[in-house]
């Protein structure tokens, strides 16, 4: 799973898996949030609600950087990086 971006101990990584669409993939001290990429619905999650929060927060910011991303993903394609925070 590519890394995207790195914040506040948070890293965040894309998976796409065919019939299952990409999925975000939250990692923080041990705990995991996954969240679908086109409806940024959490999934499942053990994070705590600040780091939750933080992550829906960023996901909502760069939206259409996701997307791309999950396309050229859909494609074969490495994803580019995304801004740790709000640019």
């Amino acid at each position: 799973m590519p890394v995207l971006a790195k914040f506040y101990g948070i890293v965040i990584r894309l998976m796409c898996l065919q019939g299952f669409g990409t999925r975000l993939h939250a990692f923080y001290e041990g705990a995991e949030l996954v969240m679908d990429v086109r409806t940024l619905r959490v999934i499942q999650g053990d994070v705590p609600q600040r780091i939750r929060r933080l992550v829906e927060e960023w996901s909502r910011h760069h939206y259409d950087e996701l997307l791309i991303n999950s396309a050229l993903m859909q494609h074969h394609q490495r994803p580019r990086a995304i801004a740790p925070t709000a640019a």
